[in-house]
Protein backbone atom coordinates (compact mmCIF):
# COMPACT_ATOMS: atom_id res chain seq x y z
CA UNK A 1 0.00 0.00 0.00
CA UNK A 2 1.38 3.38 -1.03
CA UNK A 3 1.54 6.19 1.53
CA UNK A 4 0.87 9.81 0.62
CA UNK A 5 3.11 12.54 1.88
CA UNK A 6 1.46 15.77 3.09
CA UNK A 7 2.96 17.76 0.20
CA UNK A 8 1.24 15.38 -2.27
CA UNK A 9 -2.22 16.34 -1.00
CA UNK A 10 -3.99 19.35 -2.47
CA UNK A 11 -6.56 21.13 -0.33
CA UNK A 12 -9.26 23.26 -1.92
CA UNK A 13 -11.36 25.36 0.45
CA UNK A 14 -14.86 26.21 -0.72
CA UNK A 15 -17.66 28.11 0.95
CA UNK A 16 -21.02 26.43 1.35
CA UNK A 17 -23.57 27.70 -1.15
CA UNK A 18 -25.82 30.20 0.56
CA UNK A 19 -29.54 30.25 -0.20
CA UNK A 20 -31.38 33.51 -0.90
CA UNK A 21 -31.73 34.10 2.85
CA UNK A 22 -28.38 33.21 4.46
CA UNK A 23 -29.54 33.95 8.02
CA UNK A 24 -29.53 31.15 10.53
CA UNK A 25 -31.98 31.55 13.39
CA UNK A 26 -30.16 29.32 15.90
CA UNK A 27 -26.77 27.68 15.82
CA UNK A 28 -25.17 25.11 18.11
CA UNK A 29 -21.45 25.51 18.76
CA UNK A 30 -19.13 23.02 20.40
CA UNK A 31 -15.59 21.72 20.44
CA UNK A 32 -14.45 18.11 20.19
CA UNK A 33 -11.21 16.69 21.60
CA UNK A 34 -8.81 14.43 19.79
CA UNK A 35 -5.04 14.10 19.73
CA UNK A 36 -2.07 13.92 17.41
CA UNK A 37 0.65 11.38 18.14
CA UNK A 38 -0.03 11.08 21.86
CA UNK A 39 -2.73 12.19 24.26
CA UNK A 40 -0.53 14.93 25.68
CA UNK A 41 -0.77 16.68 22.27
CA UNK A 42 -4.50 17.54 22.08
CA UNK A 43 -6.18 18.86 18.92
CA UNK A 44 -9.64 20.41 19.01
CA UNK A 45 -12.28 20.51 16.29
CA UNK A 46 -14.47 23.59 16.80
CA UNK A 47 -17.63 23.61 14.73
CA UNK A 48 -21.08 25.11 14.44
CA UNK A 49 -24.30 23.66 13.04
CA UNK A 50 -27.67 25.08 12.05
CA UNK A 51 -30.15 23.86 14.68
CA UNK A 52 -32.98 23.67 12.14
CA UNK A 53 -31.22 21.60 9.48
CA UNK A 54 -28.31 19.99 11.37
CA UNK A 55 -25.92 21.15 8.61
CA UNK A 56 -22.39 22.08 9.63
CA UNK A 57 -21.92 25.78 8.95
CA UNK A 58 -18.19 26.09 9.63
CA UNK A 59 -15.34 24.35 11.41
CA UNK A 60 -11.77 25.06 12.48
CA UNK A 61 -8.98 23.02 14.06
CA UNK A 62 -6.65 24.18 16.79
CA UNK A 63 -6.14 24.42 20.50
CA UNK A 64 -8.84 25.05 23.08
CA UNK A 65 -8.03 28.76 23.21
CA UNK A 66 -10.04 31.90 22.54
CA UNK A 67 -8.14 32.77 19.33
CA UNK A 68 -9.32 29.55 17.66
CA UNK A 69 -12.93 30.25 18.68
CA UNK A 70 -12.60 33.76 17.22
CA UNK A 71 -11.60 32.17 13.89
CA UNK A 72 -14.80 30.11 13.96
CA UNK A 73 -16.84 33.16 14.94
CA UNK A 74 -15.44 35.09 11.96
CA UNK A 75 -16.50 32.26 9.61
CA UNK A 76 -20.04 32.39 11.04
CA UNK A 77 -20.60 36.14 10.55
CA UNK A 78 -22.05 35.85 6.98
CA UNK A 79 -24.84 33.62 8.30
CA UNK A 80 -26.39 36.35 10.46
CA UNK A 81 -27.01 33.98 13.39
CA UNK A 82 -29.70 35.22 15.79
CA UNK A 83 -28.94 32.87 18.73
CA UNK A 84 -25.94 30.79 19.74
CA UNK A 85 -26.52 27.63 21.84
CA UNK A 86 -23.40 26.36 23.61
CA UNK A 87 -22.11 24.55 26.67
CA UNK A 88 -20.57 26.57 29.46
CA UNK A 89 -17.02 26.86 28.05
CA UNK A 90 -15.55 30.26 28.90
CA UNK A 91 -14.55 31.28 25.36
CA UNK A 92 -18.22 31.40 24.37
CA UNK A 93 -19.16 33.52 27.36
CA UNK A 94 -16.27 35.93 26.77
CA UNK A 95 -16.88 36.50 23.05
CA UNK A 96 -20.60 36.05 22.36
CA UNK A 97 -23.10 38.80 23.20
CA UNK A 98 -25.14 37.85 26.27
CA UNK A 99 -28.45 38.60 24.53
CA UNK A 100 -27.60 36.15 21.69
CA UNK A 101 -26.05 33.42 23.84
CA UNK A 102 -27.91 30.52 25.45
CA UNK A 103 -25.95 28.16 27.70
CA UNK A 104 -27.16 24.64 28.43
CA UNK A 105 -27.03 21.02 27.39
CA UNK A 106 -30.66 20.93 26.28
CA UNK A 107 -29.97 22.88 23.08
CA UNK A 108 -26.65 21.23 22.23
CA UNK A 109 -27.91 17.67 21.84
CA UNK A 110 -27.78 17.74 18.03
CA UNK A 111 -24.13 18.76 17.88
CA UNK A 112 -23.22 16.25 20.59
CA UNK A 113 -24.90 13.57 18.46
CA UNK A 114 -22.83 14.75 15.50
CA UNK A 115 -19.72 14.22 17.69
CA UNK A 116 -20.84 10.65 18.30
CA UNK A 117 -21.32 10.07 14.57
CA UNK A 118 -17.88 11.51 13.79
CA UNK A 119 -16.23 9.37 16.48
CA UNK A 120 -17.99 6.28 15.12
CA UNK A 121 -16.97 6.90 11.51
CA UNK A 122 -13.46 8.35 11.95
CA UNK A 123 -11.44 6.03 14.14
CA UNK A 124 -8.71 8.57 14.87
CA UNK A 125 -11.32 10.52 16.90
CA UNK A 126 -12.05 7.59 19.22
CA UNK A 127 -10.54 8.07 22.67
CA UNK A 128 -9.10 4.54 22.98
CA UNK A 129 -7.69 3.60 19.60
CA UNK A 130 -4.55 2.43 17.87
CA UNK A 131 -5.43 4.61 14.87
CA UNK A 132 -4.11 8.14 15.33
CA UNK A 133 -2.55 10.90 13.29
CA UNK A 134 1.18 11.48 13.47
CA UNK A 135 1.06 15.10 12.24
CA UNK A 136 -1.41 17.93 12.76
CA UNK A 137 -1.58 18.48 9.00
CA UNK A 138 -2.69 14.91 8.26
CA UNK A 139 -5.10 14.96 11.22
CA UNK A 140 -6.78 18.12 9.95
CA UNK A 141 -6.78 16.90 6.34
CA UNK A 142 -8.42 13.54 7.08
CA UNK A 143 -11.17 15.00 9.26
CA UNK A 144 -11.66 18.01 7.00
CA UNK A 145 -11.97 15.82 3.89
CA UNK A 146 -14.51 13.64 5.67
CA UNK A 147 -16.61 16.65 6.72
CA UNK A 148 -16.39 18.18 3.25
CA UNK A 149 -17.51 14.92 1.63
CA UNK A 150 -20.30 13.84 3.96
CA UNK A 151 -21.57 17.18 5.27
CA UNK A 152 -21.10 19.47 2.27
CA UNK A 153 -21.36 16.83 -0.48
CA UNK A 154 -18.08 17.87 -2.10
CA UNK A 155 -16.54 15.04 -4.10
CA UNK A 156 -12.94 14.39 -3.28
Amino acid sequence: MRQLQPDQVEVVIEQVEVNEDPRVVESELDEMWSYVGKKTNPRWLWHAIDRRTGQILAYVFGTRKDKVFLQLKALLEPFGIKRYCTDGWGAYQRHLPVELHEVGKQKTQTIERKHLNLRTRIKRLVRKTICFSKTELMHDLVIGLFINRYEFGLLI
